[in-house]
């Protein structure tokens, strides 16, 4: 533990990253009381990740007080796969990152300009942007910056509440598309045929 000491007691930085990825959810209306389940299992990811990265590692202590030795980094708590595939995991949270920002950031300037910002409540089917490829763009952008932080910097919470967070979100989709269809009928059915849910071209 002495070798990896200094990264942790940081709290600056616990609250730097805690702040840097909630602020995702600022780009996500909540219309619905629904809405705020995922987005709090969400956030609840966000600070289990930022804690145990750089304030205290609970995993590891859990864990080796369990087992009666002491874990090795990327096993259930730090870099993910440290030993087998370096700070690879580090480099792909960060492509998945910027990823997710341009993703989030262009959903959210399609769908503000085209429904939600209209005056008389309602808007249309938007169809540009990142929305000609995927529904959810700002559910996608949520979820890859979810799986970067894994690959970044797993611990078994944060393994443990992944599935719960892609869960509720998927949930979370499907409620809105009957939301959708029920505003837009012919039209929002089309466009469901031409479109994935979270990743073009899959599922």
């Amino acid at each position: 533990m002495e070798v990896f000491q200094g990264h942790f007691q940081q709290w600056g930085a616990v609250v730097f990253f805690a702040v840097l990825y909630g602020a995702a959810l600022f780009f996500v209306p909540f219309y619905r009381k629904m809405d705020r389940k995922p987005a709090t299992a969400y956030l609840a990811f966000v600070l289990a990740f930022a804690i145990e990265m750089h304030g205290i590692p609970m995993s590891m202590y859990l864990i080796s007080w369990a087992i009666g030795k002491q874990l090795p980094e990327g096993i259930l708590w730090g870099h993910t796969l440290v030993h087998t595939i370096g700070h690879t995991g580090m480099y792909l949270s960060i492509v998945l990152s910027l990823i997710a920002i341009l993703i989030i950031a262009n959903g959210w300037y399609n769908i503000y300009h085209q429904y939600w910002s209209l005056e008389s409540g309602k808007g249309k089917v938007v169809k540009d942007g990142v929305y000609r490829y995927i529904r959810h763009p700002q559910y996608t952008g949520l979820l890859l910056l979810s799986l970067g932080m894994i690959l970044n910097w797993a611990t078994l919470p944060m393994l443990v509440m992944f599935p719960l967070v892609v869960t509720l979100y998927y949930r979370l989709a499907r409620k809105e598309e009957t939301d959708m269809i029920r505003e837009f009928g012919e039209e929002y059915l089309m466009y469901m045929g031409r479109t994935k849910r979270f990743v073009p071209f899959v599922f």
